[in-house]
């Protein structure tokens, strides 16, 4: 996130700030409530690293009624560069890893070309868009409550 209009010279909002702002807005609860993050319960990350996502599958798809839980890691250099996001919860998508879970930053458009202005909320509203998107709304999915 950056301040500044275009007469102004522009301002880069430090890393722990621009993630105690996406913790804030996380805790307030996101749209429709089929999205959800927050930090892991790991007490000790003074550095904001490692954070939990929630994602409800989206209606008339495979994912329906599903909750999916998914690992996000916010390196050093997040926001200049994107998270790790990896799924918790098994899933079959073009974009996940089928072993690890990982979503491959090749495969997933946000990731592949990321900019500092998107959030973790972003990346987890555009995965559930792409679980109901044509090539995946009707993949077969591994049975419910499996995890990687």
């Amino acid at each position: 996130m950056t301040i500044g209009g275009a007469s102004s010279s522009v301002v880069v909002v430090p890393r722990n700030f621009r993630l105690l702002e996406e913790l804030e807005r996380g805790e307030k609860g996101i749209g429709d409530g089929t999205v959800s993050y927050g930090m892991d319960d790991d007490g000790d990350d003074i550095f904001m690293r490692s954070w939990t996502g929630t994602i409800i599958g989206p209606l008339n798809s495979v994912h329906e009624g599903r909750i999916y839980q998914l690992k996000l890691f916010c390196d050093k250099d997040y926001p200049d560069k994107p998270p790790t996001v990896r799924f918790h919860s098994r899933i079959n998508m073009p974009c996940v890893n089928p072993d690890t879970g990982l979503v491959e930053s090749k495969k997933f458009h946000m990731l592949a070309n990321w900019q500092r202005e998107y959030t973790m909320e972003n990346i987890l509203t555009q995965l559930k868009k792409e679980m109901a998107a044509p090539h995946s709304r009707k993949l077969v999915q591994p049975p419910e409550g499996t995890f990687f």
